[in-house]
């Protein structure tokens, strides 16, 4: 199965490179990967193998060919700090694959929008968008599957975002994978949501529409400045050794850092209060043929109504 998406920088439509595609394959299509599934998916195994990333000795040694297979534009990242980065010297300044995997953007390339209307990317990711999520939409899975009441759970907050516009932004091993605020304001609420763990990739949700819904999810009700209320999601999936949530104290402002997530790949979803917003054009575009709409932090995903 091959991945397509559009990449709006380069204003192309793209074939995904896929980190573990056979891995992937092998759990969620062959009777013997999925007779496995409840261990490769659990939590200890997921924590097990982020310790691996952490380690300097088990995992510094794929830093390299990770870069090299996946093109990652490394000159646009931060070293550790402390270390050596040089690239174009075959140096890259990380002691583990966890370190890689959150580094950080140097200063001045990646903006937020300066006009209130416009809503900066939380992440840069792949970005599928709704303007009133209900039940017959089947991108990327069935509606039903992604509406407020399976994915926050609470009755009050169920209420507030049905109907509601959401977008939904799939983050790859090979991006960036710290996630931010997309307004400012105030935080409201913040709870966990205990569940499994599954693979997020296009490959496991078309054999499992429920994977959203039942993975573990970690939701923050914000009450932003220009959009409204908002339900930010933070979904956890196979390998995600740990969310972690940076921000500090209840108020936060635009474009500021939210967390991270550890190795693995995961996903963020944003749902918002009916007719107060809508995703950018093109997102909506390209979601209605079922495409994903690569988009880069800060850059516009959707407008105030």
């Amino acid at each position: 199965m091959e991945i397509k998406f559009y990449n709006r920088k380069e204003q192309k439509f793209e074939t995904e490179k896929v980190y573990g595609d056979k891995a992937v394959k092998w759990l969620y299509r062959s009777s013997v990967g999925k007779f496995f599934s409840p261990i490769a998916t659990s939590h200890a195994l997921s924590r097990f193998y982020g310790h691996l990333q952490d380690s300097s000795l088990l995992s510094h040694y794929k830093v390299a060919p990770f870069i090299k297979k996946f093109n990652i534009p490394i000159e646009e990242y931060l070293p550790e700090k402390g270390l050596i980065h040089e690239p174009s010297n075959g140096i890259y300044g990380y002691s583990s694959f966890n370190s890689f995997f959150t580094r950080k953007f140097r200063k001045g390339l990646r903006k937020f929008p300066e006009s209130s209307s416009e809503m900066g990317a939380f992440a840069e990711a792949r970005y599928f968008g709704y303007e009133s999520l209900n039940d017959s939409d089947c991108v990327p899975v069935k509606g039903q599957y992604l509406n407020a009441h399976h994915i926050l759970k609470k009755p009050e907050y169920c209420e507030i975002f049905d109907k509601g516009p959401m977008l939904l932004a799939r983050l790859c091993p090979v991006d960036y994978h710290r996630f931010h605020f997309p307004d400012e304001g105030e935080v409201l609420d913040s709870y966990r949501i205990q569940g499994q763990l599954d693979s997020v990739n296009p490959m496991a949700l078309k054999e499992k529409d429920e994977i959203f819904c039942e993975n573990e999810r970690h939701v923050t009700i914000l009450d932003t400045k220009n959009f409204g209320r908002i339900a930010y999601v933070e979904v956890g999936a196979t390998m995600v050794g740990k969310i972690i949530q940076n921000y500090k104290g209840k108020t936060f402002t635009r474009g500021q850092e939210k967390g991270m997530f550890l190795f693995g790949a995961s996903t963020v979803m944003v749902y918002g209060e009916k007719g107060l917003w809508k995703p950018s054009q093109d997102i909506l575009e390209h979601t209605h043929n079922g495409l994903e709409v690569l988009i880069q932090l800060g850059d516009q995903t959707a407008i105030r109504c």
